[in-house]
C-alpha cells in the first residue's frame, strides 16, 4: 500500500470517529461533554453502590410510599443521571410537542415560554420554578419574559450546574436557584407573582403535598400552571402490556407511583386553587411527542458505545454503564406509552389562587 493510500486511510478512519463521536452526537450539542460525565455529588467509587441501592427501592414498595424516603430517592437519581441527560438531551429535562419546521430544540423553547405566558406574569414580577432542574427552561423564560425566576431543586449538584449555566448566558440577574424540598420551601407566603412546574411534581409522593406549598407561596389573585406526568384516559390497569410501561416509566424516572389525569384537577381544588383550564397537550392534534426518543436510538446507541469504552479506561466512573443502560430501557418504555396513548408527560393545569384568600399570618 503506498503512503497515499495510507494516509487516506487514516484520515478515513480518524473521520468516522469524529462524525461518530461528535457530529452523530447528542440530542442538543450544548451541556456536558462525554469526558465530564460523572455521578452529580455522589464520589465516583460509589455510583455502582449508589444505582444498585436506587434500584432496590423498587424491591421495596412499601419503602417508596413512606413520604419521608421519597426525597433522598429522588436526589439520588439526578445524582446519576444529570450529567447523562445534559449530555445526551440538553438542559431542558422534559418533553414537549414536535412542531413542523422547527428544531427540538426551538419545539423545546416554544414549550417553555407558553408556560410563563399563560400564567400573565409581567417584567419584573417574581415568578417560580417548582424542580427546576438545571434550568433550562428557567433561562427561556427569563430570557422571554423578563421577570425573575426563582428556581428550586433538591439537588444539590443540580443547584451548581444550573447557577453556572445561568452565569454563562448573562442571566444571574433573573435566575436565581435554591437547594430545598418543593414540599417544605423555604419561602414566606404569599411571596410569588406566579409559578409553574415543568414534568417536575411528578416525583411529589403526594400530590396535594406540592400544590398545597405552592398555593402558600403564591399571592392571592396570581396563577400556577404545570406540565403533569399522568396516565390517561386510555390506560387500563387490567393489561399486563399497559401495567409493564407504566411501571418501566416509573422505576427509570424515580416515579412514587404515575397519577391518573383525573386526579389533577381534584387534588388543585381541594388545596384551594381554582382550576382555569385543563387540557393534554399530548393529545391529537398535537405532534408526537415520542418521535424525539425514537429517532435518537442511534444516538443512544453510539452513546453508550462511547460511555463503555469511556468506562473502560477509567475515564468515566464505574457504573455510568448501567445508568445510562437504565435511561435506554426507559426510552422504550416512554415510547411504548406514547404509541399507545396510555401516557401523557404534558397533562396541562392551568390554576388560580382565589383573590380573597386570608393570610395566614
Amino acid at each position: 500500500m503506498d503512503s497515499l493510500a495510507v494516509f487516506c486511510t487514516v484520515g478515513l478512519l480518524f473521520g468516522g470517529l469524529y462524525w461518530f463521536v461528535c457530529v452523530l452526537g447528542s440530542a442538543e450539542q450544548k451541556g456536558k461533554r462525554a469526558v465530564d460525565i460523572s455521578g452529580g455529588s455522589i464520589s465516583a467509587e460509589k455510583i455502582q453502590d449508589k444505582y444498585k441501592q436506587y434500584w432496590s427501592f423498587f424491591r421495596r414498595p412499601k419503602e417508596i410510599e413512606k413520604d419521608e424516603n421519597v426525597p433522598h430517592f429522588v436526589d439520588t437519581f439526578y445524582n446519576l443521571v444529570t450529567d447523562i441527560y445534559e449530555w445526551g438531551w440538553g438542559q431542558s429535562f422534559h418533553f414537549s410537542p414536535s412542531v413542523p419546521g422547527k428544531s427540538h430544540r426551538d419545539a423545546t423553547r416554544l414549550h417553555e415560554e407558553m408556560a410563563v405566558d399563560v400564567i400573565n406574569v409581567k417584567p419584573g414580577e417574581k415568578i417560580l420554578d417548582v424542580g427546576c432542574g438545571v434550568g433550562g427552561p428557567m433561562r427561556a423564560i427569563a430570557a422571554h419574559s423578563r421577570a425573575k425566576v426563582v428556581g428550586i431543586t433538591i439537588n444539590e449538584y443540580q443547584v451548581n450546574r444550573a447557577r453556572l449555566h445561568n452565569k454563562k448566558a448573562g442571566l444571574e440577574s433573573l435566575c436565581e436557584v435554591v437547594c430545598g424540598n418543593f414540599l417544605q420551601m423555604p419561602f414566606p407566603d404569599c411571596s410569588f407573582d406566579g409559578a409553574y412546574s415543568i414534568e417536575a411534581t411528578c416525583h411529589a409522593p403526594q400530590l396535594e403535598d406540592v400544590y398545597a406549598e405552592i398555593f402558600r407561596v403564591l399571592k392571592p389573585g396570581t396563577m400556577y400552571v404545570s406540565y403533569e406526568w399522568v396516565t390517561t384516559g386510555k390506560f387500563r390497569a387490567d393489561d399486563p402490556e399497559h401495567v409493564e410501561i407504566i411501571q418501566g416509566i416509573e422505576r427509570g424516572d424515580a416515579l412514587p407511583g404515575l397519577r391518573s389525569y383525573a386526579d389533577i384537577a381534584k387534588t388543585a381544588r381541594k388545596v384551594g386553587f381554582e382550576v382555569v383550564r385543563e387540557k393534554d397537550l399530548a393529545a391529537p392534534p398535537a405532534q408526537p411527542w415520542w418521535t424525539r426518543l425514537k429517532m435518537g436510538r442511534i444516538a443512544y446507541w453510539r452513546n453508550h458505545i462511547v460511555i463503555r469504552a469511556l468506562a473502560a479506561f477509567g475515564v468515566a466512573p464505574k457504573g455510568t454503564v448501567d445508568v445510562h443502560e437504565m435511561l435506554f430501557r426507559t426510552a422504550d418504555h416512554l415510547t411504548r406509552g406514547g404509541e399507545t396513548g396510555i401516557f401523557s408527560p404534558m397533562h396541562m393545569i392551568l390554576c388560580r389562587k382565589p383573590e380573597n384568600t386570608p393570610s395566614k399570618s
